[in-house]
């Protein structure tokens, strides 16, 4: 008996023959040859996979596959030969002071790059990612440093902080003006005025011409009789327009109240000697670092000659 095909009216196509509802009918469009082989071929090819590399877990582990490939061994070995790279300068790094590192350009670039990733691992959440600071944690960026921003004294400064509890650490403080009862209300009003006028800032004269006085008595053994600051006492500059807590008569009044007494952590016990060296080679290269202090009359010269860079 001969087979009736049944054509659709609208496609053309040949129809199952199959009919729902009166008029509703299934084309009958298998799918191309060429896909069906590819789609067979993905399934060998998934068995293979499946043979050779890791793939089914286990209840002790997992299969290991004919190759024995482990995405983890591979990361071990990267970082692995990653680190062998490195030893090289880091060893190098560790055996001469801070400024030599400087002097030696390969050393100086090698440093400076880990130093920025060190930087942005464990500085940045205070620092900024920029290094830019925010109110009550320094702008580093600037020339401005409370506790001296030669190579020496940024890498003492992040070794053992500010305030930190380390044996070492700066522990100077601001008296507190204000809460120990050393000055009066009007007096705090008065200096304010006075601290202020000298970033040029628009200020009540009468009151700062007080204050002029008051700072003298009271605030010029620390910061100086110009107001310059004190890096051996982490005494800011008065008379840069450089505000750590900002500069408005309220802050400036708060500030001489509390004393306010910022804290950075002693680095020392969570980063390696090498890691402290890099991120102040970085932090000093911002823009803002001072240079070397000059040596004593005497001290001998070679030690400032250049090492060269590993080989």
């Amino acid at each position: 008996m001969a087979s009736h095909k049944r054509i659709d009216e609208v496609t053309g196509a040949e129809t199952t023959g199959h009919v729902w509802d009166g008029d509703l009918t299934e084309l009958n469009k298998p799918l191309p040859r060429w896909w069906l082989y590819t789609f067979y071929a993905c399934i060998v090819w998934a068995f293979g996979y499946w043979i050779v590399y890791p793939a089914w877990p286990t209840f002790n582990g997992y299969t290991k596959g004919w190759f024995g490939y482990s995405q983890r061994d591979q990361v071990a070995k990267d970082a692995a030969a990653a680190k062998a790279a490195q030893d090289k300068y880091r060893t190098a790094i560790a055996a001469m002071p801070i400024a030599e590192v400087k002097k030696n350009p390969e050393l100086f670039e090698f440093a400076r790059d880990g130093g920025a990733a060190i930087f942005g691992d464990n500085c940045a959440p205070c620092h900024g990612r920029g290094a830019q600071g925010a109110v009550g944690y320094p702008n580093l960026n600037d020339d401005d440093w409370l506790w001296g921003g030669d190579l020496e004294s940024i890498e003492t400064t992040i070794t053992h902080g500010a305030r930190s509890g380390d044996p070492k650490t700066h522990d100077t403080a601001m008296p507190r003006f204000g809460l120990d009862k050393i000055l009066e209300p009007a007096q705090i009003n008065d200096v304010a005025n006075y601290v202020r006028s000298l970033s040029h800032l628009d200020v009540d004269a009468a009151a700062a011409s007080r204050g002029s006085a008051i700072f003298a008595d009271n605030c010029a053994a620390c910061h100086g009789a110009d107001a310059k600051g004190n890096t051996e006492i982490g005494a800011p500059n008065l008379t840069d327009a450089i505000w750590l807590y900002g500069n408005s008569q309220q802050a400036v009044v708060h500030s001489i109240e509390t004393g306010r007494g910022g804290m950075m952590p002693a680095w020392g016990g969570r980063l390696d000697p090498v890691s402290i060296k890099m991120v102040t080679l970085y932090v000093h290269s911002l823009g803002g670092g001072k240079p070397e202090p000059k040596k004593e009359e005497g001290e001998s010269e070679h030690k400032d000659e250049p090492h060269e860079a590993p080989k």
